[in-house]
């Protein structure tokens, strides 16, 4: 019995971030004491610019795969891709129940049915209010407001103590859809006595409250009015289920027809629909092939491609790709999101395409942030008076800027830790210390290749985008050994072959007269004459044209 207590009393809670804290994507985080483990939010990022030809970014798993056996399940805050968008891929490997709210489900449903995962993976929906028992933890799920309906913050209890994760929020008084936060919840649970409070960071540089998003309805309602006599374009995320609602009210209001356009943007509206998160009035929403029945001024399309993709369907309407609908003079575009950083450029060209058609673009005042500004973040920090403070959600200056918000707010400047991903994070009964590291990364996404592109792989591809490809083939007699035919010389992406006859004959007449050199001294091994044509004509290409393009010498035996 005694040996039991002082095992007890050397139990540990762990934090482990496995993504989601150098960058705003890829969030999940595993939280482990003893045999328990579960795992909050399973997201992706997209890729960086230097990842030629990559899809996604996947958090890398592998603590979670070891450790399998004490997987206990996904919790899930709310449903943006970076927050689910990796649970298709992990979930083969990681194959555990998932517990999420209604609409949060939903959208998840929709993944797991496109990658035929519906029957294998045990789903249930959670209200808010609600508690799940998962091994020696216990979920509270708890209301709050975001740019998507039925987002949640939790509280988890241990035996170590009660961590609040906010999710990612904002405090909303007056929200589109559903109640406001549940602030009284985060008093409660101060009350009781909170050990670690983990906070979203998005917005902690930001001074002041974040608007109420019903700020934005008033906004459409004047816009509308100033073009009365416009076709109607409004681009958005394709998650923003109430900011499409409030086009939705505003678009009744002024007697106009409804399209959706965007298949990311159907989906999760046709989801919400069937939930009953939006309230859709009758005849207000009409398929895109009807809306030639009516005259452009009782037309409002909402569409996704709001960040400049080049593929979504605002890029594929202004640059008459689409199949349907073409924008041009006497339409007004309305961008309604600010870029996120990095999609500047890609957006400021897309805003140029429309105006060179002649659309009216309009893009201030139509937007406000889903996260919290500083005010909120105190406010929650002051509710539930959190021991330790664990800043998340965000580059590394944003953690650092909530930082200092916990630190003017009195926590002890040793009880605010800013975590990497694959730190574990332990609490015992006097102090919390970062105790070791878990392999973390991001795995590749390439079509349907998963983790098949590495380093190497982008480095390659890095280098043929930025100095094109030479290809030397040459035929050797079986026997003999003597060159029979070659080396002739393919590029590509190197220079123009038509124009540079000359560069590339006297590449060949080097290359033949280095491989001659070797056949004469009775040098036949392949891999010598391969290296050979690779550093002579290297030396060659760089004296004359200062490039280094990939190099690949082809024998072949006759």
């Amino acid at each position: 019995m005694k040996k039991e207590k002082e095992n007890k009393a050397a139990s540990k809670l762990k934090v482990i971030p496995l993504g989601g804290l150098e960058q705003i994507g890829m969030n999940i985080t595993a939280f482990e004491y003893e045999d328990s483990i579960i795992v909050v939010d399973c997201g992706l990022s997209f890729p960086a610019d230097d990842m030629l030809g990559i899809d996604l970014v996947i958090p890398d798993v592998t603590y979670l795969k070891n450790h399998i056996d004490k997987v206990k399940g996904f919790v899930i805050t709310h449903g943006h891709e970076d927050h689910i968008g990796a649970l298709p891929y992990v979930l083969r490997e990681v194959n555990v129940p998932i517990y999420a709210t209604r609409l949060t489900m939903g959208i998840i449903e929709n993944k797991l049915t496109e990658h035929n995962l519906m029957k294998g993976t045990k789903r249930k929906v959670v209200k808010f209010g609600q508690s799940i028992n998962l091994g020696d933890f216990r979920v509270e799920f708890i209301k709050t407001n975001h740019s998507i309906v039925d987002a949640a913050a939790l509280a988890i209890y241990s035996p170590a103590g009660i961590i609040v994760h906010t999710g990612d929020f904002k405090v909303d008084y007056t929200p589109v859809y559903g109640d406001a936060i549940d602030l009284q919840r985060f008093a409660e649970l101060g009350k009781k006595g909170v050990l670690a409070l983990m906070c979203d960071s998005t917005n902690a540089e930001r001074p002041g409250f974040t608007p109420s998003e019903k700020t934005v309805g008033k906004a459409f309602d004047m816009l509308f009015n100033e073009h009365k006599n416009t076709r109607i374009f409004v681009a958005t995320f394709a998650s923003n289920v109430d900011r499409v609602q409030q086009i939705i009210n505003t678009a009744y209001k002024f007697g106009r027809k409804v399209c959706v356009e965007g298949r990311s943007m159907v989906n999760i509206i046709e989801t919400a629909r069937n939930l009953g998160c939006i309230n859709i009035p009758e005849n207000t929403l009409v398929e895109i092939d009807q809306m030639k029945n009516y005259p452009d001024e009782q037309q409002v399309i909402i569409t996704t491609g709001s960040q400049g993709e080049s593929m979504d369907a605002l890029s594929r309407m202004a640059n008459n790709m689409h199949r349907k609908i073409t924008i041009g003079a006497g339409d007004t575009v309305i961008f309604s999101s600010h870029p996120i950083p990095g999609n500047e450029k890609a957006v400021t060209k897309i805003i140029n395409e429309l105006q060179r058609k002649g659309a009216d673009v309009v893009f201030q005042d139509t937007h406000v942030s889903g996260h919290a500004c500083q005010e909120e973040i105190k406010l929650i920090y002051t509710l539930t008076h959190p021991k330790y403070a664990l800043p998340v959600h965000g580059e590394y200056k944003h953690l650092m800027a909530q930082a200092k918000i916990a630190e003017s707010l009195g926590i002890e400047k040793d009880h605010i830790f800013i975590l990497s991903s694959g730190d574990v994070l332990e609490f015992d009964d006097t102090k919390a210390k970062v105790s070791g590291k878990v392999p973390t990364g991001g795995i590749l996404v390439d079509g349907l290749g998963v983790g098949d592109v590495g380093n190497v792989v982008l480095r390659d591809r890095q280098h043929l985008a930025e100095d094109g490809i030479m290809i030397v083939v040459m035929s050797l007699e079986k026997v003999s050994g003597e060159l029979v035919a070659g080396p002739d010389i393919v590029s590509r992406g190197f220079v123009y072959v038509r124009e540079s006859d000359e560069l590339i004959e006297e590449a060949r007449a080097t290359v033949d007269e280095a491989l001659q050199n070797c056949l004469d001294k009775g040098i036949t091994d392949w891999g010598k004459l391969k290296s050979v044509t690779k550093d002579v004509l290297s030396e060659y290409v760089w004296k004359k044209t200062k490039r280094r393009p990939m190099i690949l010498p082809i024998i072949m035996e006759v």
